[in-house]
């Protein structure tokens, strides 16, 4: 059963890719809508009964399908492992993944490519799926490369558009410089651990044998992967451009796959995290920056496509505060939270931006309250939800990581998560408000949404407003069911429930306060500005990071590939090259006078070596 989970996707994906080969042009809707659908929906029965045979008492599930590599004592096969970790990603990866999947059949139904896109989907679900039962770090890897695939030639699907294929590359290379990190990591786990076994379990085991040094090395390298998949400062940039890609790719990558493997690898390896507490102050910093800095950019941006997407690194931030403070579980329920109410962010921004024939500018709309009632409820929850609005799920999960942040004694961290939850309330309000109550700015004339775009809004609401109920902590008067499953090393926090209840009314407070300060600017009359402060324009343009990166990187890049390329390679080393040619050349010349086919030069040159020699053998007699 773990086996198929994660070899159906990759056949079906085949399947799709030889059959869209053959004929592109053949309209298949029902065929592509039928498989592209129906492997995730197999996918998540399967993982269902995969979770419930651990609720039962099972402690970890194996399978394997055949080795990989198999040199001396150093095996690697391409075998899976579920636990209580992976079994929950795996459970709301391939849920949501199949509700997203559902709604693209709708949104993408009169594309061209429909077949193709099918096929990189599925694909995309096979790697990660790949990534996060793989029982060893290689075959991690090898998903984690996928997904890095999969994400290009998604976010590239519209390759009509240079500026699509720009993002592609820019995610892509992106990701290659953070997966450097990450793969320096696993040689020198290999290296250091030998032939051991190289699973995870055997890791585990056998960690505390290296030394404090080598461990937090290889911390900090496998942190240096997850921040260019999760989009976490340095290696974000390519985060917000990834949406020009179709909508159900953004939240397939925002909620239920790519951007999510970064925190998911560190839960992972959080055995090696515990014993290098300074790595995790180190990634819980990060994390706090991201999220302060993606949710003060997300305040003034008017793509909707874009505020989700900085939202979501501002909500990864916290993820990374969480386990980076050794809160684990708290970050895995994160994760877990925000794939609902996410993917529903998203699905109902592609409804809103296909009702509008492909509008994305929030101050282009307005009004739709009254148009699209259904799409409007239920945004309207998932954004009570990402705002820490109780009792909607992102509650439950951002306030057990502020409160863990607070009681670890990391004042600062828990102050900028604090602000940082009022700001996301006051920029995912000012979104609503904008496109849902403020004044209609055209006589806009809708296009009817497929009910394979509605339903799915529907199903993610209720989980948007339950799921958080999992983890309902003991101040709550809950169990905190979800820490208790999977069993995490996660570091005690020890508050009273009197602190915490202060702390979570702050919290709510200042989301209440941004909702109303939303409200207030922009719930009756919503105009973008056309003049800009120097603040706002810096913010507008993103603090110039990607203009900074542009002079720093790239364009010195830019000048040693030129310099290469027009002046190191034609002048030094084509000339060395030309002048041995040259050399070779002349070098011929003069052997082809010698070795004419000529009998009289032949006659004359051995007359001459028998002169010189006798001459020579004359003159040594004369001598002696």
């Amino acid at each position: 059963m773990i086996n198929w989970i994660v070899i159906l996707p990759f056949i079906s994906a085949l399947v799709m890719g030889i059959v869209y080969l053959a004929d592109t042009k053949a309209k298949r809707y029902f065929f592509y809508t039928a498989v592209g659908v129906g492997t995730p929906l197999v996918m998540t029965i399967l993982s269902f009964v995969l979770i419930s045979q651990l609720m039962n008492g099972a402690v970890t599930i194996h399978g394997t399908l055949f080795q990989w590599i198999d040199i001396g004592d150093f095996n690697i096969s391409l075998a899976f492992m579920a636990d209580r970790l992976s079994a929950v990603m795996i459970s709301f990866i391939t849920f949501i993944g199949m509700l997203i999947h559902i709604y693209a059949a709708g949104y993408m139904k009169d594309e061209e490519g429909y077949g193709k896109f099918f096929a990189y989907f599925n694909l995309f679900m096979g790697s990660m799926a790949l990534l996060v039962l793989s029982d060893n770090p290689i075959m991690m890897f090898v998903g984690w490369e996928l997904v890095g695939l999969c994400s290009y030639l998604l976010i590239g699907f519209y390759h009509q558009d240079r500026a699509n294929i720009k993002a592609a590359n820019k995610a892509f290379i992106l990701n290659r410089v953070g997966d450097f990190g990450f793969i320096m990591a696993i040689a020198m786990l290999f290296v250091s651990l030998g032939n051991t076994g190289f699973t995870f379990e055997s890791i585990q085991a056998n960690i505390h044998t290296l030394s404090p040094e080598m461990m937090t090395l290889i911390g900090f390298l496998l942190f240096v992967g997850a921040m260019g998949k999760s989009a976490q400062i340095p290696l974000y940039v390519w985060l917000p451009d990834a949406m020009a890609g179709p909508t159900p790719v953004s939240a397939l990558i925002h909620a239920a796959t790519m951007v999510t493997a970064g925190v998911y690898m560190v839960a992972r390896y959080s055995f090696l995290y515990v014993e290098v507490p300074d790595v995790g102050i180190f990634i819980a910093t990060i994390g706090a920056a991201s999220a302060l800095f993606a949710a003060i950019i997300a305040s003034y941006q008017t793509d909707i496509k874009k505020i989700l997407a900085y939202s979501t690194m501002s909500q990864l931030g916290y993820m990374f505060i969480a386990v980076g403070l050794g809160a684990y579980s708290a970050g895995i329920f994160h994760v877990f939270t925000h794939a609902f109410f996410k993917a529903l962010l998203f699905m109902g921004a592609g409804a809103v931006i296909i009702a509008l024939h492909h509008e994305q500018n929030i101050f282009k709309m307005g009004a739709l309250k009254k148009h699209l009632k259904l799409v409007y409820i239920t945004m309207f929850i998932a954004t009570l939800a990402i705002s820490g609005i109780p009792p909607f799920s992102g509650f439950f999960s951002k306030d057990a990581i502020l409160v863990a942040a607070f009681s670890s004694e990391h004042y600062v961290i828990w102050g900028i998560g604090t602000l940082t939850a009022g700001l996301t309330a006051f920029y995912m309000f000012r979104m609503l408000f904008t496109v849902f109550y403020s004044q209609e700015k055209a006589d806009h004339t809708l296009q009817k949404l497929p009910s394979s775009m509605t339903y799915p809004l529907v199903i993610l609401a209720i989980g948007s407003a339950t799921v958080g109920l999992l983890g309902i902590n003991e101040a709550y008067g809950g169990t905190s069911w979800i820490n208790t499953f999977l069993a995490l090393p996660d570091l005690k926090f020890h508050l009273s429930f009197a602190v915490e209840y202060m702390l979570t009314a702050l919290n709510v407070t200042l989301a209440l306060l941004g909702m109303g300060l939303a409200y207030k600017l922009f719930a009756s009359h919503a105009t973008e500005p056309e003049t800009h402060t120097l603040w706002k324009n810096v913010v507008i343009n993103k603090f110039y990071i990607d203009e900074i990166y542009e002079f720093l990187i790239v364009k010195p890049l830019l000048l040693i590939s030129w310099l290469i390329a027009k002046v190191i390679d034609p002048r030094i080393f084509d000339g060395f090259i030309n002048l041995n040619v040259w050399l070779y050349k002349k070098a011929g010349f003069v052997f082809g006078k010698l070795q004419n086919g000529k009998v009289r030069y032949y006659a004359l040159y051995i007359l001459t070596g028998v002169s010189a020699i006798s001459y020579y053998m004359l003159m040594e007699l004369g001598v002696r």
